[in-house]
């Protein structure tokens, strides 16, 4: 399998990216479609938020990552979404683009914040394992039959309790 490239995301990435994103059942639960998906890549761009694709050798986005530099309540940095073509689920791609996201962040804020479904384990362990802890939840917050579980890593200066 050819290496995996970081790059940051270009409006010519847009359209693959948001093809394979909204045929996942995560994002289909939240109801997302392409046109919509889209648009909201085409926003951050606009808006210059932190938007890194992972590619393996044919310039075709595998993976994403989607970062708002004070999204964390006005003050840290908050992990808008991170998804992975399910073929390339398992390969590496996730945590690469999860390293890549907290050495950019780690320059300008001290925290990163996420939330995660109470609904998908995967991701849950996933973060765990890559040194987040569950630090709240939300209940109802996007849908109202799910929980949002807000997680939190400390990039640079002390670890949290």
């Amino acid at each position: 399998m050819p290496a995996i490239t970081l790059r940051p995301m270009t409006s010519d990435d847009i359209s693959t990216v948001a093809a394979w994103m909204v045929a996942t059942p995560l994002w289909q639960r939240y109801r997302m479609d392409e046109a919509k998906a889209q648009q909201q890549f085409e926003t951050a761009l606009a808006r210059a938020d932190l938007l890194l694709v992972a590619d393996r050798g044919a310039d075709q986005a595998c993976g994403v990552a989607w970062c708002l530099p004070a999204g964390g309540f006005g003050r840290s940095a908050y992990l808008r979404a991170i998804g992975v073509h399910p073929a390339q689920t398992g390969s590496g791609v996730g945590s690469a683009l999860l390293a890549a996201v907290e050495q950019q962040a780690a320059a300008f804020t001290d925290d990163l914040f996420l939330l995660v479904s109470d609904f998908n384990e995967a991701a849950r362990r996933f973060y765990r394992r890559h040194g987040y802890v569950q630090v709240g939840a939300i209940p109802g917050y996007v849908l109202p039959d799910v929980t949002e579980l807000l997680f939190r890593k400390r990039l640079r200066g002390q670890s949290p309790p």
